[in-house]
Order: structure tokens, then C-alpha cells, then sequence
């Protein structure tokens, strides 16, 4: 199952204060706590999640990092607070101590407290998705892209609210709280539920004169350059995004958010491999005998490795830490050389009478144990 948004999951806005995520969370716990749902995994699992999020939320560097990148920011270790790696409920009582009163049960509550609270609804502007080519370079040091980007925004005119000056009437139907209360029959007798006010749309307000630049709806067709800064050690394949950033929400509710969608161009001599960038480096049959220096690409420059008397083929050399950087900043890979050695395909005469003469020199001739290196470096490719 897809991981739920953490301020969704809480149910606070993007702007709650750290006061509001813990109260907030506090009644998550308390409404899905173990105590009060006894053998209920549903309820188990709900617990959890609130916890996870609130281990982001609570955490201002955390939340920086997911309130710019999504879960790519806040994934891997130091991430979610460890969540989703054998954590259990005990961890959780044992982490938030404060929240729980130190027991974990109940005895540090101060009640179960009331039904969901639901104020006036806001409307959600749409994401936007953007896709950014980064090369090999970008991603081991990090950039900073420049977007152009075509999206609805608030209405200057009137402010976003939709209505001409401004002026805007609280419903009569609902009192400005956007929702109202519904009672009818059901098998079980009359059932009272609590759902959006149709008369507004659940916003609680009434347009009596709309704006004539954006049609009533807050928001007209603008442009915005938007300045996206891509954290070192991402990888193709991976969306990150910008809250806020994406199409503005009718009647001053909630913009979307801006959707990096990552690929990597290709380097022309170094592959990636997670945060390891494989290079294949081939030898002639003197280097490979004798040994020498070899010049192996980096992606600051070029770089020298001695080569050994006697390298096999099948050899593997590493450049430690010459690699990509994890994206949470813990480590960073390292240029894993494959050694290969060429092998004239047409020799001259002079050339043919050498080999000749070195075919007949036991030195020449593969060992037993050296034959088994070889194969066991062979299959371990394979493996």
C-alpha cells in the first residue's frame, strides 16, 4: 500500500505549529492505542503510521527535508525514525514517552476526547510534474534548477477569494461551519451523520457578486519561476517535491505541490551502480605483464592507479570514496575498476615468432590455481 501523506495521516495543515502536530498525533494515539483496540491490526497498524509521521513532523530538521523532497528526503537511515525496520509498539512507547506519560497505556491521558473536529472544507490545487536530466556530476555534488512553470495562481483582482471586492456572505445553511447535520431513517432507526454543506461546497461562504477576471474561482492562468534545489546522491527514477509549489488553489485553499520527476544522462565511461560507479578498464598484455600506471575517469577529473606486475583478467580495483554520496549524507560510494586485457586479434611476423617463443616458456603457461582465481572470479560475475 502507497505511504499516506504525514500531515494527512495527522490531519493538520502544512503551517500547524509543533504544538498543533502533537496535539494532533496525541489523539491519533489515543484513538488507535493498543489498549483501546485490543487484537485490532487495523487499528495496530494505524497507530504506527501516526507515529512515523509524527517522527518526521516533530523533528524540525526532518520535516524541512520532507516538506521539500517528499519521503526521498527523509528515507534511509536517519530517516522516518527508523520506522518500517522491525519497529514495534514498544519502540514507539519508549520513543514518545512524553506523549504516552512514560507507561505507554492510557494512565497519562487526560481522556479519550471528543469526535473528529471539521471546520470549513479548502480546496486542493492539482499537482504539477516537471522532469529534470541531471548528469553524473550534478548528482554527486547537488545543483539548483530553474523552473518556468504555466499554472493557475490567485487572483490579484479579488484577492483568490472569487468574489468581486472581496466580499464574501457566511452561509445560511451551514452558520460558516461547512458542514451540516443530516438525519434519516435506516433499519437501525434514525442515524444522525455529519457531511459537507451542498449550499457552499463546505467552505462555509456564499459569493454573492463574482469576480469578473477569474469567473468566481480565486484563481486565473499565470507563470512563476521556481528555483529547485536537488540534493546530492539522487537517482533516476526517484520524484521528489516542492509543497506549495504546484497550481493554486480555488478560493484561497491549498496549492498542489511540484513534482521532480529525476533522470540521469548517461556518462560515457562510468556506470552507475547504487552510489558505485563501475568503469571497465582494458590492458594491453605488456601493462598487464609488467605493470605500469593507468589513467581511470573520476567524475572531478582523472585519476592514476598502479597496476601490478602479473594483473589478471577479471581483477577488480577500487577507488574508495571517488563515488556517488548517499543521499542522506551517510558515506558515499566508491569507482569499482573491472580490469579486462586486450588481446591482439592479427600479429606480423616478428610479433608471431615472440609469441611462439613464449608459448614454449613454462612462465607462460596458466597454474592450476591460478586457473581456479580466474573461474572463480568468472562465476562470481554470474552469482
Amino acid at each position: 500500500m502507497a505511504k499516506r501523506d504525514y500531515y494527512e495521516v495527522l490531519g493538520v495543515d502544512r503551517n500547524a505549529s509543533a504544538s498543533d502536530i502533537k496535539k494532533a498525533y496525541r489523539k491519533k494515539a489515543i484513538e488507535y492505542h493498543p489498549d483501546k483496540n485490543p487484537g485490532n491490526k487495523e487499528a495496530e497498524e494505524k497507530f504506527k503510521e501516526a507515529a512515523e509521521a509524527y517522527s518526521v513532523l516533530s523533528d524540525p530538521d526532518k520535516k524541512a527535508r520532507y516538506d521539500q523532497f517528499g519521503f526521498e528526503g527523509v528515507s534511509g537511515a536517519g530517516g522516518a525514525g527508523g520506522f518500517g525496520q522491525g519497529m514495534d509498539i514498544n519502540d514507539i512507547f519508549s520513543m514518545f514517552g512524553d506523549i504516552f506519560g512514560g507507561g505507554g497505556g492510557f494512565g497519562g491521558f487526560s481522556g479519550f476526547g471528543g469526535g473528529r473536529s471539521s471546520g470549513p472544507a479548502k480546496f486542493r490545487g492539482s499537482d504539477l510534474r516537471v522532469k529534470v536530466k541531471l548528469t553524473l556530476q550534478e548528482i554527486a555534488n547537488g545543483v539548483t534548477k530553474k523552473f518556468k512553470l504555466k499554472k493557475n495562481v490567485a487572483c490579484q483582482h479579488c484577492g483568490g477569494s472569487g468574489a468581486e471586492g472581496n466580499a464574501m456572505e457566511t452561509c445560511p445553511e451551514c452558520g460558516g461551519t461547512g458542514r451540516v447535520v443530516r438525519t434519516q431513517q435506516s433499519f437501525f432507526g434514525m442515524m444522525r451523520t455529519e457531511v459537507a454543506c451542498t449550499n457552499c461546497n463546505g467552505t462555509g461562504k456564499i459569493i454573492k457578486n463574482k469576480c469578473k477576471h477569474c469567473n468566481g474561482e480565486g484563481v486565473v492562468m499565470g507563470e512563476e519561476v521556481v528555483e529547485v534545489q536537488i540534493p546530492a546522491g539522487v537517482a533516476g527514477g526517484m520524484q521528489l517535491s516542492m509543497r506549495g509549489k504546484g497550481n493554486a488553489g480555488k478560493h484561497n485553499g491549498i496549492p498542489g505541490d511540484l513534482l521532480i520527476q529525476v533522470e540521469e544522462e548517461k556518462h560515457p565511461q562510468l556506470v552507475r551502480d547504487e552510489n558505485d560507479l563501475i568503469y571497465s578498464l582494458l590492458l594491453d598484455i605488456p601493462t598487464a605483464t609488467l605493470g605500469g600506471v593507468a589513467e581511470i575517469p573520476t567524475i572531478e577529473g582523472k585519476a592514476k592507479v598502479t597496476i601490478d606486475a602479473g594483473t589478471q583478467p577479471g581483477k577488480v580495483l577500487r577507488l574508495r570514496g571517488k563515488g556517488l554520496p548517499s543521499l542522506n549524507g551517510y558515506g558515499r560510494g566508491d569507482i569499482v575498476v573491472n580490469v579486462s586485457v586486450y588481446i591482439p586479434e592479427s600479429l606480423s611476423r616478428d610479433e608471431k615468432k615472440a609469441m611462439e617463443n613464449f608459448k614454449e616458456s613454462d612462465n607462460f603457461r596458466p597454474s592450476e590455481s591460478i586457473k581456479e582465481q580466474i573461474f572463480r572470479r568468472f562465476k562470481n560475475f554470474f552469482d
